[in-house]
């Protein structure tokens, strides 16, 4: 076997480097450093040399004598080559390299390998580390010790203050903060850092000791720490914002200072603005310290009308409450303070809560008699932004006329249809090849990978060995393990193509790859990625030959779809060219290729005129889907079965409950490879448990652009688990679901419907993006969607209050016609269920903001049952608000969609 760092060998024998070598070799760090002192600079250059060779030999996994010496040995790197490197500069490049990872127990022996430096040398190197942020949050020690040698302190970067804290944080952390002479720059960097360390924010728990805001306030209270400059650092990282997770930190730091009178009013600008920006819990201290100042007559009726303002714009119902509540013992106490603060309570009329509009009216006419008359006139102008259901309290507080009083017909306002982008020509030349390889990477985005790899293939049909001699010269170290790799789908498979190329693939695993299924156990998921396995170990096999001069299957538009003129001038080259194409190829484009494109009637004539087994196939695929005269394309029928497991009281998870039916297409399996070939069905569909629905789903979108309902098929399991558990993320496929092509039916409005009910807001905000795009498309049946999601709502698997969230924004976009029909046809299932469904009365709410604006007629079941019970629940309330908005709609213009 080769041995490791065996290149370069100069000859020499044995000696001072050949000692620190073996060392190397043998993973022995701590004996590095002494090992080092014998070395004059000649030595050290000499090292050096067969240390990158040695690193670079580590790197790729090869020559290590046994697994579990990899660690140790790329320690004793670490060492040995900040030891050798001639300057500060090179040391710290070698101790940030990637692949080569610093370590925390690496400092000490590094620190001793420097430490014939001077001290200027070890100021440069402190200060470059610290700015490596991979070396400076593992390098606490390092960093500690040249600052020593150097007499400097350290950067306070925030990959040093990380390690900083990570040093510090045990039961003995004030004292720790006490000694340190650095703590105060550390601790305002700290609390100014846009993410600072968890455990930063980490609550009290059983280690109070280890409390960071705790031990802060104990050395404030001490003096040991300037109060104001700490104040300010907590106040000044709140009012940049960012995710609640980002400022616990400081928000725990200045709830525990408790801020005086004087500390609050010197910064009541900027909790006017976390007031009105910052996440609801810290947005709620900062109302609260205004609070106090405005109890203690010392806010500004300017700062407290600001503060309403900003405020009255939020949606949590607590903040807009005790805002109003705030306001009202404010002008109880200050009365003349009416005509700067009411104009400011007046921003709640056009509020989405129909509640807040009706308290703020309140508000405003009980103080009313207080404002002169041009504050008077300003709030009856207001006051016509109010709902129907208060525009007739409005008028007996205002007097008929209020407003602008001119009523519009309804116009519905949906987004523009997304018009498809074309995909870029692939790169023109090797060069321009390589050097998008070398700066981009392997491309992550599915179409911009299709565009690269159509051009490799284009590029190497012309000229292998240039492009096999421009791929050695960019990836000195190939990008795959030595024994060859085994799985496509590492580096989303690139690297198994260029393997190909370079002759480095076992021709037995390709031939057993090519010719893989997906087996009667795969599910879905595991089907789909087969296809994408298979295609690219045929471009693996078939690179730079006669049989491949470019890729059929390459995207015409973003979506991953193809043009069906461009397939079939595809395939016309092909025929010149005198072969056929190749089988997965081939399989992809047919899947891709727009069947419901105006030209495809166009595209199969010519295809047939083409004489060739190809073009008869893209014909037959255009007119027919490739099944059969007469026969539906390729697609999926779903199933949700009942929520309650049978002859059990258990609840069914919602990712048990959908089952998947391909349907029976055998001229389809006929013709397709074998990887293709689970797209013909199975004469029947069982539940099958799949493992796939965890995570973020492969993006198959771009894979699956004319057939949406075997799209959406496959995504539900993962947007099942967005509603169920606390997934994250699965509803980004959605977008190019909307903007795919083929029929719309159950199983797209079921992913649809499981958006609209996610844990995650991004999640229902993807979705709600996703509706409306089907509905500018006039693609949504709402009546469908609603009904889905009627079910679902009734057996609690969705939530009422991520519903109501969801439609709400869907129909403050301007869709209030589109979201009442989705919500007339959701309603009825909710309401007849026995007991009512929990949280109801917010997307009844939403109902009857959506009837009174577009004027809907329609009648609900079991609405008029509910009104008339009686009470002053939201739910009795929102039902009879929508009941009567209902009811008045034949007085409203009818909808127009815009």
């Amino acid at each position: 076997m080769e041995t490791l760092g065996g290149e370069g060998h100069d000859g020499r024998g044995d000696g001072p480097v050949e000692e620190l070598l073996a060392a190397v070799r043998a993973g022995e760090r701590r004996a590095v450093p002494a090992l080092l002192e014998s070395l004059d600079a000649a030595a050290r250059r000499a090292a050096l040399v067969r240390l990158e060779a040695l690193r670079s030999e580590v790197r790729a996994g090869r020559g290590v004598p046994h697994p579990d010496l990899t660690d140790g040995i790329r320690s004793a790197l670490c060492v040995a080559g900040a030891g050798c490197a001639p300057t500060a500069a090179a040391a710290a490049n070698w101790l940030g390299a990637r692949g080569l990872p610093f370590r925390e127990e690496d400092g000490p022996p590094v620190l001793a390998a420097l430490g014939d430096r001077d001290p200027a040398w070890a100021a440069e190197l402190m200060e470059r580390l610290a700015g490596r942020r991979a070396v400076a949050e593992n390098g606490y020690a390092l960093l500690r010790g040249l600052a020593v040698r150097c007499g400097r302190a350290v950067p306070p970067t925030d990959g040093y203050v990380a390690g900083w804290t990570r040093h510090l944080t045990d039961d003995r952390l004030a004292e720790r903060l006490r000694e340190d002479p650095q703590a105060p720059a550390l601790v305002e960097r700290a609390l100014a850092m846009a993410e600072p360390p968890e455990r930063l924010a980490r609550p009290v728990g059983r280690r109070p000791a280890e409390h960071w805001p705790s031990a802060l306030r104990e050395l404030v209270a001490e003096g040991a720490l300037d109060r104001a400059r700490v104040l300010d650092a907590g106040v000044s990282r709140l009012l940049r914002g960012g995710p609640l997770r980002h400022l616990r930190f400081s928000l725990e730091v200045v709830r525990l200072l408790e801020p005086d009178a004087d500390e609050l009013r010197a910064r009541i600008p900027d909790w006017t603005d976390i007031a009105a920006d910052a996440p609801s819990p810290v947005a709620g201290y900062a109302q609260e310290a205004l609070a106090g100042l405005a109890s203690a007559g010392a806010l500004p009726a300017g700062a407290l009308a600001e503060m309403t303002a900003g405020v009255l714009l939020r949606t949590e119902k607590k903040l807009l409450r005790a805002q109003l509540a705030l306001v009202e013992e404010a002008l109880v106490r200050a009365p003349e303070a009416a005509d700067e603060v009411l104009p400011a309570v007046a921003e709640a009329f056009g509020h989405e809560d129909t509640g807040v509009q009706e308290r703020a009216l309140r508000l405003v006419g009980r103080h009313l008699s207080t404002v002169d008359v041009e504050v008077r006139q300003q709030l009856a102008e207001a006051a016509g932004l109010l709902g129907p259901t208060h525009r007739r309290a409005a008028e007996a507080l205002f007097g008929r006329g209020l407003g602008a009083g001119v009523v519009f017909p309804y116009e519905e306002i949906l987004p523009p249809v997304p018009e498809p982008l074309l995909l870029a020509p692939p790169a023109a030349t090797v060069e321009e090849w390589v050097a998008e390889l070398v700066v981009q990477g392997f491309p992550e985005d599915p179409v911009a990978w299709e565009r690269a790899l159509d051009g490799l293939v284009r590029h190497a049909h012309r000229d292998r060995e240039a492009v096999a001699g421009a791929v050695r010269e960019a990836l000195p170290r190939p990008p795959w393990p030595p024994e060859a790799p085994s799985s496509a789908r590492h580096h989303r498979g690139f690297p198994v193509v260029l393997a190909g190329l370079l002759g480095a693939l076992d021709r037995d695993l390709v031939a057993r790859h090519r010719a893989k299924g997906p087996g009667p156990e795969a599910c879905l998921h595991r089907a789909l990625s087969g296809t994408f396995d298979a295609r690219l170990w045929e471009a693996a096999d078939l690179i730079g030959t006669g049989a491949l001069p470019f890729l059929l299957a390459t995207p015409t538009w973003h979506t991953g779809a193809i043009d069906p003129l461009a397939l079939v001038e595809g395939v016309r080259g092909y025929r010149e060219a005198g072969i056929e194409p190749a089988p997965c190829d081939f399989a992809q484009a047919l899947i891709r290729v727009r069947r419901t494109d105006p030209s495809a009637g166009r595209a199969a004539e010519e295809a047939e005129a083409l004489g060739t087994p190809a073009g008869r196939r893209l014909a037959a695929w255009l007119r027919t889907g490739g099944a059969g005269p007469g026969a539906a394309p390729v697609g999926a029928t779903v199933r949700l079965l009942p929520e309650e497991q049978d002859g059990s009281s258990g609840r069914r998870w919602l990712t048990d409950r959908i089952v998947v039916d391909l349907g029976d297409r055998p001229a389809l399996r006929e013709e397709f490879p074998p990887a293709f070939r689970w797209l013909g069905g199975v004469p029947e569909a069982a539940p099958r448990h799949c493992g796939h629905g965890a995570g973020t789903p492969t993006p198959w979108a771009s894979a699956l652009p004319a057939d949406r309902e075997l799209l959406a098929a496959c995504l539900l399991p993962f947007l099942a688990n967005c509603v169920d558990r606390d997934a994250r993320g699965a509803s980004e496929p959605l977008t190019g679901l909307a903007e795919a092509a083929g029929p719309v039916g159950r199983a797209v409005h079921l992913a649809l419907a499981f958006g609209l009910g996610c844990v995650d807001a991004d999640d229902r905000l993807r979705a709600v993006d996703a509706v409306l795009v089907l509905a500018s498309r006039g693609e949504l049946d709402a009546r469908r969607l609603g009904t889905e999601l009627g079910t679902l709502l009734a057996d609690g698997s969705v939530k009422s209050n991520r519903l109501a969230d969801a439609v709400r924004t869907a129909s403050s976009a301007g869709a209030y016609g589109t979201v009442w029909a989705v919500l007339a046809a959701l309603l009825p299932e909710p309401l007849g269920k026995p007991g009512a469904v929990r949280g109801l009365g917010e997307v009844l709410a939403v109902g009857a903001d959506c009837a009174e604006r577009c004027g809907a007629r329609d009648e609900v079941a079991g609405l008029d049952v509910l009104a008339a019970g009686g009470g002053s629940s939201q739910l009795v309330v929102q039902a009879t608000r929508l009941l009567n908005a209902l009811r008045q709609g034949g007085n409203q213009s009818p909808p127009q969609k815009v």
